[in-house]
Protein backbone atom coordinates (compact mmCIF):
# COMPACT_ATOMS: atom_id res chain seq x y z
CA UNK A 1 0.00 0.00 0.00
CA UNK A 2 1.53 3.16 -0.93
CA UNK A 3 1.58 6.13 1.69
CA UNK A 4 2.36 9.27 0.49
CA UNK A 5 3.70 10.81 3.61
CA UNK A 6 6.24 8.37 3.31
CA UNK A 7 9.47 10.25 1.55
CA UNK A 8 10.87 7.55 -0.67
CA UNK A 9 12.84 7.83 -4.14
CA UNK A 10 15.79 7.28 -6.10
CA UNK A 11 18.79 8.81 -7.32
CA UNK A 12 18.09 9.82 -11.10
CA UNK A 13 20.12 11.35 -13.63
CA UNK A 14 20.26 15.51 -14.54
CA UNK A 15 21.14 14.48 -18.17
CA UNK A 16 19.37 17.00 -20.60
CA UNK A 17 19.64 19.68 -17.38
CA UNK A 18 18.13 19.61 -14.03
CA UNK A 19 14.39 19.45 -14.97
CA UNK A 20 14.89 16.00 -16.19
CA UNK A 21 16.04 14.77 -13.01
CA UNK A 22 12.08 15.86 -12.03
CA UNK A 23 10.70 14.04 -14.52
CA UNK A 24 12.51 11.25 -14.11
CA UNK A 25 11.58 10.41 -11.01
CA UNK A 26 7.90 11.47 -11.63
CA UNK A 27 8.06 9.08 -14.11
CA UNK A 28 8.89 6.09 -11.86
CA UNK A 29 6.71 7.09 -9.24
CA UNK A 30 8.89 9.40 -6.45
CA UNK A 31 8.15 11.93 -4.38
CA UNK A 32 11.53 12.37 -3.12
CA UNK A 33 14.65 12.18 -5.60
CA UNK A 34 18.42 12.55 -5.39
CA UNK A 35 20.93 14.55 -7.76
CA UNK A 36 24.28 15.16 -8.69
CA UNK A 37 24.08 19.10 -9.60
CA UNK A 38 26.97 18.34 -11.17
CA UNK A 39 29.29 15.44 -13.31
CA UNK A 40 30.16 13.67 -10.01
CA UNK A 41 33.58 12.18 -11.53
CA UNK A 42 34.73 15.86 -12.86
CA UNK A 43 36.37 18.51 -11.06
CA UNK A 44 35.45 21.52 -12.80
CA UNK A 45 31.66 22.33 -14.11
CA UNK A 46 29.73 25.10 -15.90
CA UNK A 47 27.88 27.43 -13.39
CA UNK A 48 24.31 27.02 -13.42
CA UNK A 49 22.61 29.32 -15.50
CA UNK A 50 19.66 31.24 -14.80
CA UNK A 51 17.79 29.77 -17.55
CA UNK A 52 18.52 26.25 -16.25
CA UNK A 53 17.76 27.18 -12.93
CA UNK A 54 14.58 28.91 -13.50
CA UNK A 55 13.52 25.53 -15.50
CA UNK A 56 14.10 23.39 -12.77
CA UNK A 57 12.01 25.84 -10.39
CA UNK A 58 8.88 25.63 -12.66
CA UNK A 59 9.54 21.83 -13.03
CA UNK A 60 9.95 21.77 -9.42
CA UNK A 61 6.68 23.51 -8.97
CA UNK A 62 4.44 21.35 -11.05
CA UNK A 63 6.34 18.03 -9.99
CA UNK A 64 4.70 15.53 -7.33
CA UNK A 65 8.70 15.42 -6.30
CA UNK A 66 8.31 16.93 -2.51
CA UNK A 67 12.08 16.75 -1.42
CA UNK A 68 14.90 17.12 -2.85
CA UNK A 69 18.76 16.13 -2.10
CA UNK A 70 21.62 16.39 -3.54
CA UNK A 71 25.15 14.49 -3.54
CA UNK A 72 28.45 15.94 -4.14
CA UNK A 73 31.50 14.45 -6.16
CA UNK A 74 32.56 11.03 -5.42
CA UNK A 75 36.47 13.10 -6.18
CA UNK A 76 36.43 14.48 -2.63
CA UNK A 77 38.40 13.68 -0.08
CA UNK A 78 38.09 16.26 2.72
CA UNK A 79 40.52 14.05 4.73
CA UNK A 80 42.87 13.77 2.68
CA UNK A 81 46.58 13.77 4.34
CA UNK A 82 48.08 16.01 1.06
CA UNK A 83 47.60 19.38 1.19
CA UNK A 84 47.16 20.28 -2.18
CA UNK A 85 44.66 17.75 -2.80
CA UNK A 86 42.84 18.84 0.59
CA UNK A 87 42.62 22.26 -0.67
CA UNK A 88 41.31 21.34 -4.22
CA UNK A 89 38.33 19.13 -2.33
CA UNK A 90 37.48 21.80 -0.12
CA UNK A 91 37.15 24.60 -3.02
CA UNK A 92 35.20 21.63 -4.78
CA UNK A 93 32.97 21.32 -1.62
CA UNK A 94 32.32 24.98 -1.59
CA UNK A 95 31.24 24.75 -5.46
CA UNK A 96 28.78 21.76 -4.23
CA UNK A 97 27.67 23.94 -1.66
CA UNK A 98 27.16 26.71 -3.76
CA UNK A 99 24.97 24.94 -6.25
CA UNK A 100 22.57 23.51 -3.43
CA UNK A 101 22.11 26.74 -2.50
CA UNK A 102 21.37 28.31 -5.83
CA UNK A 103 18.61 25.59 -6.21
CA UNK A 104 17.27 25.77 -2.38
CA UNK A 105 18.12 21.85 -1.91
CA UNK A 106 18.46 21.68 2.04
CA UNK A 107 20.48 18.29 2.11
CA UNK A 108 24.21 18.00 0.92
CA UNK A 109 25.44 14.44 1.41
CA UNK A 110 29.37 13.77 1.23
CA UNK A 111 31.47 10.85 2.22
CA UNK A 112 33.46 11.96 4.98
CA UNK A 113 37.03 10.85 3.27
CA UNK A 114 39.72 8.78 3.48
CA UNK A 115 43.04 8.69 5.93
CA UNK A 116 45.07 7.24 2.36
CA UNK A 117 47.39 5.20 4.82
CA UNK A 118 47.91 8.23 6.91
CA UNK A 119 46.02 6.73 10.60
CA UNK A 120 41.99 7.24 10.75
CA UNK A 121 42.45 9.91 13.76
CA UNK A 122 44.74 12.14 11.66
CA UNK A 123 41.49 11.35 8.72
CA UNK A 124 38.89 12.48 11.11
CA UNK A 125 40.97 15.60 12.30
CA UNK A 126 41.28 16.66 8.68
CA UNK A 127 37.72 16.07 8.07
CA UNK A 128 36.81 18.15 10.87
CA UNK A 129 39.00 20.47 9.98
CA UNK A 130 38.43 21.29 6.25
CA UNK A 131 34.52 20.92 7.42
CA UNK A 132 35.21 23.99 9.73
CA UNK A 133 37.07 25.72 6.97
CA UNK A 134 34.21 25.66 4.50
CA UNK A 135 31.18 26.82 7.06
CA UNK A 136 34.00 29.47 7.79
CA UNK A 137 33.82 30.10 4.01
CA UNK A 138 29.70 29.76 3.94
CA UNK A 139 29.20 31.41 7.49
CA UNK A 140 25.10 31.97 5.91
CA UNK A 141 24.26 29.05 3.67
CA UNK A 142 21.25 27.24 4.46
CA UNK A 143 21.90 23.39 2.75
CA UNK A 144 22.77 21.19 5.82
CA UNK A 145 25.87 19.15 5.31
CA UNK A 146 24.99 15.08 5.59
CA UNK A 147 28.13 13.12 6.30
CA UNK A 148 27.02 9.25 4.67
CA UNK A 149 27.86 6.22 6.53
CA UNK A 150 30.39 4.73 4.28
CA UNK A 151 31.56 0.52 4.49
CA UNK A 152 34.80 0.94 5.73
CA UNK A 153 36.21 0.17 2.32
CA UNK A 154 40.39 0.83 2.04
CA UNK A 155 41.26 3.85 4.28
CA UNK A 156 37.34 5.24 3.99
CA UNK A 157 36.11 6.53 7.11
CA UNK A 158 32.84 6.92 8.15
CA UNK A 159 32.11 3.25 8.83
CA UNK A 160 31.12 3.66 12.34
CA UNK A 161 28.65 5.56 14.39
CA UNK A 162 31.59 6.50 16.91
CA UNK A 163 33.75 8.07 13.97
CA UNK A 164 30.60 10.07 12.65
CA UNK A 165 30.36 11.33 16.34
CA UNK A 166 34.08 11.96 16.57
CA UNK A 167 33.69 14.12 13.54
CA UNK A 168 30.59 16.23 14.54
CA UNK A 169 32.17 16.82 17.75
CA UNK A 170 35.13 18.53 16.51
CA UNK A 171 33.16 20.89 14.13
CA UNK A 172 32.26 23.76 16.07
CA UNK A 173 28.64 24.48 14.25
CA UNK A 174 27.86 20.97 14.47
CA UNK A 175 24.35 22.21 14.30
CA UNK A 176 25.09 22.23 11.16
CA UNK A 177 25.74 18.76 10.17
CA UNK A 178 23.71 15.96 9.76
CA UNK A 179 24.05 12.06 8.83
CA UNK A 180 23.02 10.09 6.02
CA UNK A 181 22.46 6.28 6.36
CA UNK A 182 22.86 3.74 4.00
CA UNK A 183 21.57 0.54 4.55
CA UNK A 184 24.23 -1.28 2.30
CA UNK A 185 27.27 0.68 3.92
CA UNK A 186 26.35 0.29 7.84
CA UNK A 187 25.22 -3.53 7.18
CA UNK A 188 28.63 -4.26 5.36
CA UNK A 189 30.42 -1.78 7.84
CA UNK A 190 28.64 -4.67 10.51
CA UNK A 191 25.57 -3.49 11.47
CA UNK A 192 23.27 -6.20 11.44
CA UNK A 193 19.17 -4.82 10.27
CA UNK A 194 18.29 -8.40 9.39
CA UNK A 195 16.24 -9.17 12.08
CA UNK A 196 13.52 -7.04 14.34
CA UNK A 197 15.94 -7.33 17.22
CA UNK A 198 18.74 -6.78 15.51
CA UNK A 199 17.31 -3.76 13.54
CA UNK A 200 16.24 -2.56 17.01
CA UNK A 201 19.48 -2.37 18.77
CA UNK A 202 21.35 -0.72 15.33
CA UNK A 203 18.80 2.10 15.19
CA UNK A 204 19.25 2.45 19.45
CA UNK A 205 22.33 2.27 19.09
CA UNK A 206 22.54 5.51 16.60
CA UNK A 207 19.99 7.20 18.21
CA UNK A 208 22.32 6.93 21.07
CA UNK A 209 25.63 7.76 19.63
CA UNK A 210 24.82 10.47 16.93
CA UNK A 211 21.24 10.79 17.55
CA UNK A 212 17.90 10.82 15.18
CA UNK A 213 17.38 14.28 15.19
CA UNK A 214 20.90 14.08 13.16
CA UNK A 215 19.57 11.65 10.50
CA UNK A 216 18.67 13.71 7.14
CA UNK A 217 18.20 11.23 4.38
CA UNK A 218 18.55 6.97 4.63
CA UNK A 219 19.93 5.50 1.72
CA UNK A 220 17.88 2.34 0.63
CA UNK A 221 20.35 -0.58 -0.65
CA UNK A 222 20.78 -4.05 -0.39
CA UNK A 223 24.17 -5.50 -0.10
CA UNK A 224 25.75 -7.96 -2.61
CA UNK A 225 28.62 -8.50 0.15
CA UNK A 226 27.74 -10.30 3.87
CA UNK A 227 27.75 -8.70 7.29
CA UNK A 228 30.97 -6.78 8.13
CA UNK A 229 33.09 -8.04 4.96
CA UNK A 230 33.70 -4.07 4.89
CA UNK A 231 33.09 -4.34 0.78
CA UNK A 232 30.79 -1.36 -0.82
CA UNK A 233 28.57 -3.25 -3.70
CA UNK A 234 24.90 -2.29 -3.39
CA UNK A 235 22.43 -4.73 -4.76
CA UNK A 236 18.50 -4.75 -5.70
CA UNK A 237 16.07 -4.50 -2.63
CA UNK A 238 15.94 -8.11 -1.74
CA UNK A 239 18.39 -9.71 -3.96
CA UNK A 240 21.04 -8.97 -1.31
CA UNK A 241 22.18 -10.11 1.60
CA UNK A 242 19.93 -7.92 4.07
CA UNK A 243 16.90 -9.51 2.37
CA UNK A 244 13.71 -7.78 2.17
CA UNK A 245 12.62 -7.66 6.42
CA UNK A 246 15.36 -5.36 7.05
CA UNK A 247 13.59 -3.44 4.57
CA UNK A 248 10.13 -3.62 5.85
CA UNK A 249 10.96 -2.16 9.35
CA UNK A 250 12.92 0.71 8.20
CA UNK A 251 9.61 1.35 5.91
CA UNK A 252 7.51 1.08 8.76
CA UNK A 253 9.40 2.66 11.54
CA UNK A 254 7.62 5.76 12.28
CA UNK A 255 10.75 7.85 13.54
CA UNK A 256 11.47 7.50 9.51
CA UNK A 257 8.40 8.16 7.78
CA UNK A 258 9.32 11.70 6.65
CA UNK A 259 13.20 11.11 6.05
CA UNK A 260 13.79 10.78 2.50
CA UNK A 261 14.58 7.45 1.26
CA UNK A 262 16.26 6.89 -1.84
CA UNK A 263 17.19 4.58 -3.76
CA UNK A 264 21.20 4.14 -5.14
CA UNK A 265 21.24 0.54 -6.95
CA UNK A 266 22.38 -0.73 -10.40
CA UNK A 267 19.77 -0.67 -13.12
CA UNK A 268 17.53 1.65 -15.25
CA UNK A 269 14.55 3.27 -14.74
CA UNK A 270 12.42 0.55 -14.71
CA UNK A 271 14.69 -1.36 -12.42
CA UNK A 272 14.26 1.79 -10.22
CA UNK A 273 10.56 1.37 -10.13
CA UNK A 274 10.44 -2.26 -9.63
CA UNK A 275 12.23 -1.61 -6.76
CA UNK A 276 9.78 1.42 -5.34
CA UNK A 277 7.10 -0.71 -5.65
CA UNK A 278 8.72 -3.05 -3.55
CA UNK A 279 9.99 -1.15 -0.71
CA UNK A 280 6.14 0.53 -0.79
CA UNK A 281 4.31 -2.93 -0.82
CA UNK A 282 6.39 -3.33 2.51
CA UNK A 283 4.61 -0.36 4.04
CA UNK A 284 1.56 -1.73 6.17
CA UNK A 285 -1.47 0.01 6.15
Amino acid sequence: MTNIETLIGAHVSISGGLHQALERGEKIGCNAVQIFTKNQVQWQAKPLSIDEVDRYFQSLKKSPIVSVVAHNSYLINLGSPDHLGREKSRRAFLEEIDRAELLKIPFLIFHPGSHKGAGEALGLRLIAESLNFIQQQRPNHQVKLLLETTSGQGSNLGYSFNQLKSIIDMVEESWRIGVCLDTCHIFAAGYDIRTRSTYEATMEQFDRVIGLDRLGAIHLNDSQKELGSRIDRHERIGNGQIGLDGFRFMMNDTRLKKIPKILEIPGDLQIFKLNLDLLKSLIEA
